[in-house]
């Protein structure tokens, strides 16, 4: 540590295991030591997402363990966050932790599809899709999937497209179908 700051390794090793006993994981860490004042930041991801009490919790655990390295400096700032919207959706968790999101995918085949992501399994990933004036399912591969990007929506989707995606039935207690 010639910087007085830890590396992003470092950082990994000493937030991992008290993360993780709260359900998320550090996905990331950027140490800029050339920032006035220097900056950590933690990228963390769970099943759950993060909501600014957690966000708070994580940014105290965090800094009681960084502030107990030796040689650390005193004067850096430590950002703990979640991933950005745009962040690409990379592995089967990513999948996963984006059940209910609309996603634009790009195929190794070159074809793009945009969809609600459903169940995901070990090697494929379901994914909502629009069939006519109704929905329909398709099981997309994901060793086929190029790239993928869940995409900011402005309004919600409609009950039967949720439904698909989600398993969960609306609560409003209209009436839902695949073709509405």
């Amino acid at each position: 540590m010639t910087t007085g700051l830890p590396s992003p390794t470092q950082v990994i090793e000493l937030l991992g295991r008290e993360f993780a006993r709260t359900g998320y994981e550090v996905e990331d860490v950027v140490v800029d030591g050339r920032a006035r004042p220097p900056r950590i930041t933690v990228i963390a991801d769970g099943d759950d997402a993060l909501d600014l009490d957690t966000v708070a919790a994580l940014s105290r655990s965090a800094s009681a363990l960084l502030d107990g390295l030796d040689g650390i400096r005193d004067d850096y700032v430590l950002e703990v966050s979640s991933p950005g919207v745009d962040r690409p959706l990379t592995s089967t968790k990513h999948f996963r932790r984006a059940r209910g999101r609309k996603v634009e995918i790009a195929l190794s085949d070159g074809a793009k599809l945009t969809g609600r992501v459903g169940e995901t399994g070990e090697r494929a990933v379901t994914l909502v899709v629009r069939a006519g004036r109704g929905w329909q399912t398709r099981e997309i591969p994901l060793a086929e999937i190029a790239k993928a990007v869940v995409q900011v929506e402005f309004s919600p989707p409609s009950q039967a497209e949720l439904q698909l995606a989600t398993g969960v039935a609306a609560e409003s207690g209209d009436r839902t179908e695949a073709g509405a």
